[in-house]
């Protein structure tokens, strides 16, 4: 292999980038301003296999390029070990960005100083190691001045949901990872995680900017993170890292988006677009909140805003629009703090300043003593009671501003004499509120730049309070001074005059990757016999609808790998005892219109596979029915589902129904998300009618939702071993309404969970005992 000198024009470039060339951008905040993209070196020395890439990193100088070829690098795992210099950087770079693939079992691990990595795209694999790129090598070997940009990781999954591993995962000091889209992380872990332990680790100055994190699906449990700082027990030593001008696009893995578990870190002008969670200081202390977006629909009450614990924050600039979320999902939630609380648990707030924000047509958008969990003495221990109100807390020229009235503009789940308000404005449209010291109500007019862009100002005089440290306030939202002379109450001060279009994919990420699908006309298919409807099956693309013609026998599987309707017909299924008619497969999405299902007795309608369930999967069944089946559902441990229905469906002569009740390690796992059972009839369904199950406490696990609703139950029941028809143990949100019961042989139709979201109303029971609500149950802390 003969190397390749390297020009002096590509040599400028590399320092140019190494010293993070910036450009300016017209929604910077402060001090924080875009990265700028790396131009890709084309001279260097091109590897083309493992082999001699090996061999290149091993002879690397400071200057030197590394080129990978363009193609797929499949089970290679490498190891970037060199000592760059600040002028002569070494970059490892694809041939073309985009169009180096790295699959299989493949990892990238990083230690030296001053190394560049450029282009690659992650998919169709899983990391054999603790991540997938990795800014350390062991302990000793840890990166700096390290950098990783123009990246794209791509449902890189391990085959088990619940094996555990971090896409990105940082050490060392002064790293830097950017303009990169990750998405589909479906297994344990955060997907990017930032490690503290040991010297070398702490005051790391990591920056994580300009980059696009993109849909991280329902984990169905807790520890499914977008972005983690640390953890608890580390949570006492300085960080440092700044996130900033990232989007964040419907990160629903769990209920912190963001947790934040080191001091000093700085979280600036990320836009937060309909992701289920907040932005958390889980430990730690010292952080700044500054100039981010929360943007929600006014209809999904799992967007969430910020969540403070701990100590010495600072909230400010911040604009939320239509955050409807509750409690943990608060669009501004204050938490309650456990007495000496250990470091994994929940300090006290104290010393936080909640300044210049801005709400627009959201709910009940400050919630204070958020977490308290009194009532529940009796079941849990006294170290996990969270009884420490906020304390030493100042709230100050915020405004809240609703297009229609919210009778309760702020919620006190305890104690609030020990916050400050001052200087808090309200519009309300005149709907009464409880008087609350510092929250008055004003007269605004409305600049509207889009759709969720609506700025209020406060018509007449605009005063501000200035408490102790807000001469360093000085800037708003958008960058512009807050000079005595124009401060004013809310995060702008000065309304945008163009448009800063901040859904704008592109200004996110790499240029060369574009994260919307396509959009194709579903083919519309039909089958007449059992090889008509596999072949589909194997054939069809996202979206294809197959028509079952008449009745038709089938005896083997049917594999579910992408998203399928089927519409009428009957179907036999002959196959053998214990497997299932339909498949899921990770990423099955399955929808059955007016279709008659038919066992054997000792087989199944649906199931899972029984491990290497990768990724979630759905199952939609309308106005069909399904009869004389061992299950009509099976799903195995570490399977998810994002939402199973039955509506208008007819179940009977089953030994099973539903059975969704394997994650047992009672870890605070669920197997789906949501299970919804609408104008249905169950007759003569022997056991696990519905069994859905959640177990372990965990209070910032907000899931599991089950709705039974206008649907019959008769003959059910008979072989259910605990004697209750409905199991949904440890479930969050359980809605029983306008039921019947008649004739199951059981003690208890339900047993609801009362201190949670349980609710029954309009049931009729005859003969199958009765529903009654536990306030609370017992259940095996998680932590």
């Amino acid at each position: 292999m003969k190397n390749v000198f390297i020009s002096l024009a590509l040599a400028s470039a590399l320092i140019a980038c190494n010293k993070e060339t910036k450009e300016t951008t017209s929604v910077a905040s402060n001090d924080v301003e875009r990265v700028a993209f790396l131009n890709t070196p084309t001279t260097g020395i091109k590897v083309t296999n493992a082999n001699e890439l090996k061999e290149a990193i091993n002879n690397a100088k400071p200057g030197d390029n590394i080129i990978l070829q363009n193609g797929i690098w499949k089970d290679v795992e490498i190891t970037f070990t060199s000592e760059g210099t600040e002028e002569k950087p070494i970059t490892l770079t694809a041939e073309n960005p985009g169009e180096v693939f790295i699959e299989g079992k493949s990892y990238l691990k990083i230690g030296g100083k001053h190394l560049i990595i450029n282009g690659l795209f992650f998919r169709n694999g899983y990391t054999t190691s603790n991540a997938v790129i990795d800014f350390h090598v062991d302990n000793e070997t840890v990166a700096r001045h390290c950098r990783v940009t123009n990246c794209v990781i791509e449902d890189f999954n391990q085959p088990q949901r619940d094996r555990k591993d971090h896409w990105i995962e940082f050490w060392g000091r002064h790293n830097q990872f950017d303009n990169s889209y990750v998405a589909g992380k479906s297994n344990e872990g955060p997907t990017l995680r930032v490690e503290i332990k040991g010297n070398r680790n702490i005051k790391n100055f990591h920056k994580i900017v300009n980059n696009h994190f993109g849909p991280r699906p329902r984990k169905g449990g807790p520890k499914a993170e977008t972005i983690q700082l640390g953890d608890s027990f580390s949570s006492m030593s300085p960080s440092n890292t700044t996130i900033a001008n990232n989007l964040f696009e419907e990160c629903n893995g769990e209920v912190e988006i963001i947790s934040s578990k080191t001091n000093f870190n700085v979280f600036r002008n990320n836009v937060f677009y309909k992701s289920e969670g907040s932005l958390v200081t889980r430990h730690g202390n010292y952080c700044q909140v500054d100039g981010n977006f929360f943007i929600g629909d006014g209809e999904n009450k799992n967007y969430g805003g910020i969540r403070i614990i701990n100590t010495g924050h600072s909230v400010t600039n911040n604009y939320f629009y239509n955050i409807i979320g509750e409690n943990f999902r608060s669009p501004l939630a204050v938490m309650n703090g456990i007495p000496k609380s250990p470091l994994n648990r929940y300090n006290q707030v104290t010393d936080v300043t909640v300044a210049y924000n801005t709400w627009v047509n959201c709910k009940s958008p400050l919630q204070f003593g958020v977490g308290t969990n009194i009532s529940q003495a009796d079941v849990l221990p006294k170290s996990e009671i969270r009884s420490a109100v906020p304390i030493r807390t100042e709230v100050a020229n915020n405004i809240i501003y609703n297009e229609k009235g919210d009778a309760q503009p702020y919620v006190a789940h305890d104690k609030i004499d020990k916050i400050t308000f001052k200087n808090n404005i309200i519009e309300n449209q005149g709907v009464a509120f409880e008087a609350l010291d510092g929250l008055n109500t004003g007269e605004f007019s409305t600049a509207k730049i889009n759709d969720y862009l609506v700025f209020p100002t406060l018509k007449g005089e605009n005063e501000v309070y200035n408490g102790f440290g807000f001469d360093t306030m000085t800037a708003d939202l958008f960058g512009n001074e807050r000079s005595p002379e124009a401060n004013i109450p809310g995060a702008v001060t000065k309304v945008p005059s163009a448009d800063p279009n901040l859904l704008d994919k592109s200004k996110y990420g790499p240029k060369w990757f574009n994260s919307e699908k396509e959009a194709t006309e579903p083919a519309q298919l039909t089958a007449v016999n059992a090889n008509e409807l596999a072949k589909a099956f194997a054939e069809a693309k996202d979206g294809d609808v197959v028509t079952v013609k008449g009745a038709i026998t089938v005896a083997s599987s049917i594999k579910v790998t992408k998203k399928i309707t089927v519409k009428g017909g009957n179907i036999n299924y002959t196959g053998a005892a214990n497997t299932p008619l339909f498949e899921m497969n990770p990423k099955g999405d399955l929808t059955l219109e007016g279709v008659t299902l038919t066992g054997n007795g000792s087989n199944f309608a649906f199931a899972t596979l029984q491990k290497e369930m990768s990724s979630l999967y759905n199952l939609t069944v309308n106005n069909s029915s399904v009869s004389n089946f061992g299950f009509v559902l099976k799903a195995y441990k570490q399977s998810f589902a994002d939402a199973i229905t039955f509506t208008g469906t007819k179940v009977f002569d089953c030994a099973n129904g539903l059975e969704l009740s394997q994650e047992t390690n009672d870890k605070g796992d669920y197997n789906t998300e949501f299970l919804t059972v609408s104008n249905c009839e169950f007759n003569n369904v022997a056991a696990n009618v519905i069994d859905y199950y959640r177990g372990g406490y965990d209070e910032s696990t907000i899931g599991g939702n089950l709705l039974v609703e206008n649907s019959k139950f008769t003959n059910c029941g008979a072989k259910e071993e605990n004697k209750v028809l409905l199991n949904h143990r440890g479930i969050i949100y359980v809605d029983l309404n306008n039921n019947t019961f008649e004739n199951n042989p059981v003690k208890l139709v339900s047993v609801l969970w009362g201190a949670k979201n349980n609710y029954e109303k309009g049931n009729k029971v005859m003969n199958s005992g009765k529903i009654i609500t536990q306030e609370n149950i017992k259940l095996t802390i998680v932590y």
